[in-house]
């Protein structure tokens, strides 16, 4: 059942758990919690995650020239650290 329902307040508060798992599951699509009559918050399901969103979302955003390579040395040697004998 994909419906939008409207609570009170009141409502909301005394059953806002239940109101929150209906969300979830999408029993609920769109709660609206009104005041007085006018709505002051509407709750939904946040729009699904792919799994690897949070590992990897800069992939392919670096483009490495075909031509350089990678494991070649960048420049002079290291400095020799002084070994304490």
């Amino acid at each position: 059942m994909d419906d939008v329902r409207e609570v009170n307040a009141t409502e909301f508060k005394a059953k806002c758990l239940d109101l929150l798992d209906q969300v979830n599951t999408g029993t609920i699509a769109r709660l609206e919690v009104t005041k007085r009559g006018k709505v002051v918050a509407v709750v939904t399901k946040p729009p699904a995650t792919e799994a690897g969103d949070l590992h990897g979302f800069l992939r392919g955003s670096v483009i490495v020239p075909p031509d350089l390579d990678l494991t070649a040395p960048t420049g002079g040697d290291a400095p020799m650290v002084p070994s304490s004998s």
